[in-house]
């Protein structure tokens, strides 16, 4: 093992302030079981004037799913004992319900409700209950994929958790945390705060950047077992240094959670009890990453290096890749720089598994496929195609080969002759999708295309509608309730015996295949006509 440059870690932690502009921001490192660095720059409240400090407590937001995890193991040691009580908050589910284990390891195959609740009519800012969580989510009839045969992240997942924990043990969460994880940790002032209407420390997280300005984030959500705590940079850092101190404990409970997981067929996975398998550094580093509107966090701990960084913003910035900044400063490594890589390789696919467009692009920082959650960054393979972590693409004529070993997914995916513009006409109307209850108008007018989702949530904003190749059409999704939002939904026409528009199958990477059956006519008016569409609701 190469040894900690500390002087590279100081001028990355120095870097951090300016390479991730916003109004404030904690990292902390932790090296042999022991705080090397901790900072604090910027504002927790840019009107009050409140500095950012070690103790302010900030929304860690998902990365509590291994908390909630954690206390599972703990408090009920095997979680198949959970099994037979999926069902009940699945109650119109046709297919084979879950296990707990794989709601856990993010292999249920479930639609994520936080991605729902666009389709659902949500406004970004508006309340969502505990029991709106619950009532999404019994609404589900089918998944996206078997249980246990593949990997998509899903929220849902470890909401049913929590409520299955405190089922079983008769003790509210927050307690769990505290009495299994929280004390024996040392983190003395984390705390459950499920409502994010009012977060402590008076923090306010902030939407913008450096171009925009940043403007206060509204939330209105609670959650709770997919995120909901929160806790000061001194709190993390003790975490860290508690999971050094049982490092060789095989009974630790980071190492039961941190143990290597696999899919139903053996082949193995990469996320497990909360948290991600990747490697930095060429390291193996477990770790997870936070969201909320306003707010971003990352906690990594790479077990043979015995090294751990924390970095957290009020802000939107990419808090991963400041993370992995950091461990690769202090083990003294350099990122490769951008390759060189054939324009041959640029283009549009579907996937004929998920339904979802793949498309290949350039950016400043090189190649990139745009398809799951973010985008995944591109490097010419030995064998002539192209790799990205745990991600191989190989050209067949005009298909692409794709595998993705998180996913356990490999396909072929045929090429989409790209359009710019399309007749929006043909689409307009109204549509509903029983898997959902929920409805869909698609308005078209002078060549602009957008579509309103109405639901159990109510009826949200008009989002942009852009063609992309034949009967293939993107819907983007830039704000939501829970963040980062869907981002693009790929939109897909079916058509009847006659070629008529009949319906369509819409999807992004956590909520796929959602189909829709053409209700109403929208009588669009062309923009010759000069006037409004005409929309029947």
């Amino acid at each position: 093992m190469s040894p900690i440059d500390l002087v590279r870690l100081d001028a990355a932690l120095n870097a951090l302030p300016n390479r991730y502009p916003g109004p404030g921001g904690v990292a902390g490192v932790v090296i042999d079981g022991k705080v090397v660095a901790a900072r604090a720059w910027g504002h927790s409240d840019l009107m009050a004037g409140t500095r950012m400090t070690h103790a302010t407590r900030l929304p860690i937001c998902s990365i509590s799913k291994q908390f909630t995890c954690g206390v599972m193991l703990s408090a009920l040691d095997a979680p198949e004992r959970l099994d037979a009580r999926v069902a009940a908050y699945l109650p119109h589910f046709t297919q084979t319900v879950p296990t707990v284990r794989q709601l856990a390891h993010n292999q249920s195959g479930l639609r994520d409700y936080w991605a729902l609740t666009v389709l659902q009519g949500a406004m970004a800012e508006q309340t969502f209950s505990r029991d709106d969580a619950l009532s999404l989510i019994a609404r589900m009839r089918t998944g996206h994929f078997a249980p246990g045969t593949g990997y998509s992240y899903c929220n849902c997942n470890f909401r049913i958790l929590s409520e299955l924990i405190e089922a079983e043990t008769g003790e509210a969460l927050d307690n769990l945390y505290a009495r299994l994880i929280w004390q024996p940790a040392r983190m003395k002032t984390a705390v459950l705060t499920a409502d994010t209407r009012t977060p402590v420390d008076g923090v306010t997280g902030y939407e913008g950047s450096d171009a925009t300005g940043f403007v206060p984030a509204n939330n209105g959500v609670y959650w709770i077992g997919d995120a909901g705590i929160s806790a000061a940079l001194d709190d993390m850092l003790a975490y860290e240094t508690w999971i050094d101190a049982e490092r060789d404990d095989p009974g630790g409970l980071y190492n039961r959670l941190s143990a290597s997981p696999s899919f139903a067929d053996g082949s193995p996975a990469r996320y497990g009890f909360g948290l991600a398998h990747e490697t930095v550094a060429g390291l193996a580093v477990t770790g997870h990453g936070g969201a909320l509107r306003g707010f971003r966090a990352q906690r990594m701990h790479a077990a043979q290096a015995r090294l751990s960084v924390v970095v957290m913003f009020n802000h939107e910035a990419n808090a991963h890749t400041a993370a992995s900044d950091l461990i690769e400063a202090a083990l003294g490594h350099d990122a490769p720089a951008p390759a060189t890589i054939s324009d041959s390789w640029l283009g549009q696919w579907i996937c004929p598994e998920t339904g979802l467009l793949a498309r290949i692009t350039t950016d400043a920082t090189g190649t990139v496929l745009r398809f799951a959650t973010g985008p995944d960054r591109l490097v010419p393979s030995a064998e002539g195609g192209l790799a990205g972590p745990d991600l191989t693409l190989m050209h067949d004529g005009a298909r692409l080969r794709m595998t993705r070993q998180d996913d356990n997914l490999a396909t072929v995916m045929a090429p989409l002759p790209p359009v710019i513009v399309a007749d929006g006409d043909e689409i307009a109307g109204q549509y509903h999708s029983d898997e959902l209850d929920a409805k869909m108008a698609i308005e078209a007018w002078d060549g602009g295309l957008h579509a309103r989702f109405t639901g159990m949530l109510g009826t949200g904003v008009w989002e942009r509608v852009h063609p992309v190749g034949p009967d293939t059409w993107v819907v983007a999704t830039r704000r939501s309730m829970d963040a980062p939002a869907p981002g693009d939904w790929t939109l897909q026409v079916t058509r009847d015996v006659a070629g008529k528009v009949a319906g369509l199958s819409l999807g992004c990477c956590l909520a796929r295949r959602i189909k829709y059956v053409k209700t109403v006519l929208s009588g669009a008016l062309s923009s010759r006509d000069g006037q409004n569409p005409r929309l029947l609701f």
